[in-house]
């Protein structure tokens, strides 16, 4: 089967512009690396599309004196100015948009159309802090003190640096760069290892849209090595990570020594939540979009979908029957909706949370426990009789595994919502419109959908609450994760 459709290396070299796949880090405006490479892989085949130069200390440590050379001027230009040339960027992105879908799929492994529309979304976020650097406002304050004037003001922190996840390779780039810009601060990310293509596809573009040196650079290689020396560096003043709870702990504690500014967007847990006045249709389709938009790797996948009593039983069979709808195979085949699993982890994780519920009792009604031959490859799979006790509940699956738990009162599945120690977004299906605000107040998370399943965009303040996360991405708070606050007083103005 996998002979018979487009294959990720033939698909990257049918590429409408060849220059955008980038196998050197990109540092000082230059594309430099080592004598050493990492290989990359397609998630389909998991065979070798490319072999990406490592960044070794040596050029991390001139990536970090380039952005400190450019900070002073690009801190100095006026928000306008780095607007025009973040629009420039944003434009070229959408020019190449088809192209930078193909390289996102072969190196991630999501469908195609799914890898565009990313790289669209991610887009939102570089138009929209183009103008937000404009209103990066500070205040005037009543004074306390005699002839004297109060202000203060918003200032860029300095250096930046974005660490990003496998799961959105170009948007969380997108978003989290697009802020350091506008706010006045070069920023340097470091992509995971899995999917650096993208990341040097869009420096190509930065490179083009006529940023200066030492703005924007992107340094591949080693994760420990790498993130722990820009961690030690102390000129790095900002550090903004997406990605697991576990390393975000770790890395929280790094950041410390040095006390950075720190934003992080860590693991989520979300539940599902569909109580008996929902509209069934409304609530399945959300369901789906929940829980399998990039085959479910995604830290705003429903992971414990809880449907009320009256509403279960047909619930669930509306659900069983869009998930066999649903159709697998590698990200270039038409019609695709679930790819293949990024990493191999992930399927192995996935195969030990179904294999752990059908153990304690669940029933299977779709998919299967993944079989070894089928590679990184996981069916879409709908679990029922699913207890509390059991792996999926009381951890992310972070894969297309539905597990749907019934429920009696709105106290029982809020309180079942808040056990976890996650708190990044919840759904809500429901009717009435006073559960529906007593439930948004009440779940412990830092986002809610209420009867719909899309609810992320440049203008609003991504983040968690507990442990998946600190600090906001988009919105006017993702300005202010680059920036910090200056108070000035003004004494002796009596004539």
């Amino acid at each position: 089967m996998l002979n018979a459709i487009p294959t990720a290396d033939r698909a990257l070299k049918r590429l409408g512009d060849a220059t955008l796949l980038r196998d050197r880090s990109y540092v000082d405006g230059v594309w430099v690396g080592t004598a050493t490479s990492t290989s990359v892989l397609d998630p389909a085949t998991e065979e070798e599309i490319a072999r990406v130069a490592d960044c070794d200390t040596a050029l991390l440590g001139q990536a970090v004196d380039a952005a400190e050379r450019a900070f002073a001027s690009w801190r100095d230009l006026l928000a306008r100015e780095r607007g025009k040339l973040l629009l420039n960027w944003a434009g070229l992105i959408r020019e190449h948009a088809r192209d930078l879908a193909i390289i996102l799929t072969a190196e991630q492994g999501k469908p195609v159309s799914e890898a565009e529309a990313e790289i669209l979304y991610g887009v939102n976020f570089i138009e929209w802090f183009a103008a937000e650097g404009e209103r990066a406002y500070g205040e005037t304050i009543p004074a306390h003190k005699p002839s004297s004037r109060l202000f203060v003001s918003m200032q860029p922190v300095g250096v930046s640096v974005a660490v990003t996840p496998w799961n959105f390779p170009s948007a969380m780039i997108a978003r989290k760069a697009a802020a350091a810009l506008a706010a006045g601060c070069p920023v340097i990310v470091k992509p995971a290892a899995e999917t650096p293509l993208s990341a040097l596809a869009l420096a190509e573009l930065a490179h083009r849209a006529g940023f200066p040196a030492g703005v924007f650079q992107v340094v591949t290689g080693d994760a420990v090595l790498l993130t722990d020396a820009l961690l030690a560096e102390e000129r790095v003043r900002a550090f903004s990570f997406t990605g697991s709870t576990e390393v975000g702990r770790l890395l929280l504690g790094k950041a410390a020594q040095s006390v950075k500014k720190v934003s992080m967007e860590l693991g989520g847990h979300a539940p599902f939540i569909v109580f008996d006045d929902a509209d069934i249709d409304e609530a399945v389709d959300g369901c789906v979009a929940a829980k399998f938009t990039t085959s479910g790797q995604d830290c705003l996948a429903a992971n414990r979908i809880y449907v009320q009593d009256g509403i279960h039983d047909a619930f669930v069979e509306r659900l069983l029957k869009r998930v066999g709808e649903l159709k697998i195979g590698p990200g270039f085949e038409p019609g695709v909706d679930i790819g293949p699993m990024t990493k191999r982890s992930v399927v192995e994780k996935c195969r030990s949370h179904i294999a752990d519920a059908l153990e304690r009792g669940a029933t299977l009604l779709a998919g299967a426990v993944p079989d070894p031959a089928a590679g990184n490859f996981v069916a879409p799979t709908l679990l029922v009789n699913v207890r509390p006790d059991m792996l999926i509940v009381t951890e992310e699956t972070f894969g297309p595994v539905a597990p749907v738990l019934r429920f009696g009162s709105e106290d029982e599945v809020r309180q079942a919502a808040n056990t976890s120690e996650m708190g990044l977004a919840a759904y809500v299906y429901t009717q009435d419109l006073k559960r529906a605000m007593r439930l948004s107040d009440a779940l412990e998370y830092g986002m809610v959908g209420v009867n719909t399943a899309s609810f992320t965009g440049a203008p609003i303040p991504f983040g968690g609450w507990k442990q998946s996360g600190l600090g906001r991405e988009g919105s006017r708070h993702g300005l202010h994760e680059f920036m910090e606050l200056k108070y000035v007083c003004f004494g002796g103005l009596a004539a």
